[in-house]
């Protein structure tokens, strides 16, 4: 699509995740945003098996076929990857908007995990003037809101988004998230 924002969906780990969880967010995704947006869902290598290393390389791939002004979105586990992604080497393209969604924080007060820890500095690390939106329902049970707190501290300049009512997919519902990405799109056209 010529002239399309474009946005990838970086899909959660596990069995059948992307064609039977997440793909329900990415379609509500791409109904929200409407047309003039690329929305892309790339399949991650092993979904039951998240390993930082091949994930972390297939999001690498996908980066470098971006325009700028793109806008990377990551859910769960993607989310989590996603961003340590862009703190260990960010892109040479110039990214519109960071979004993680439901990510549970890897590291100390979050989930033990050594293979993709999350470093203290992380947003120190992200690509600089890129506007980082972190996502979180409040009833999620698969990564408390603590997570979402947890992020909020390592990344000082993020925005954090509490959604009262919402479990860890959100109840499939992205309308928040498309209102981020896009507000210029949700205004009144005016004529003067």
């Amino acid at each position: 699509m010529a002239g399309s924002r474009q946005v990838v969906f970086i899909q959660g780990g596990g069995a059948g995740v992307h064609d039977e969880w997440d793909d329900k967010l990415c379609d509500s995704l791409r109904r929200e945003l409407g047309d003039g947006y690329e929305v892309r869902y790339p399949r991650m290598p092993a979904e039951d098996d998240p390993n930082y290393a091949r994930w972390s390389a297939a999001i690498r791939r996908e980066l470098t076929s971006l325009d700028d002004g793109a806008v990377v979105v990551g859910h769960s586990v993607g989310g989590t990857i996603l961003v340590n992604a862009l703190a260990e080497r960010p892109p040479e393209t110039k990214l519109g908007a960071i979004v993680l969604i439901a990510a549970p924080f890897v590291g100390a007060g979050g989930w033990p995990g050594d293979e993709f820890e999350l470093p203290d500095d992380l947003g120190a690390r992200l690509p600089q003037g890129v506007p980082v939106h972190v996502f979180h329902g409040l009833q999620d049970e698969t990564a408390p809101p603590a997570h979402a707190d947890r992020y909020a501290r390592a990344i000082p300049q993020a925005h954090l988004h509490r959604l009262p009512g919402r479990d860890h997919q959100l109840g499939n519902d992205l309308s928040e998230v498309a209102r981020t990405i896009g507000p210029d799109d949700h205004r009144p056209v005016t004529h003067g």
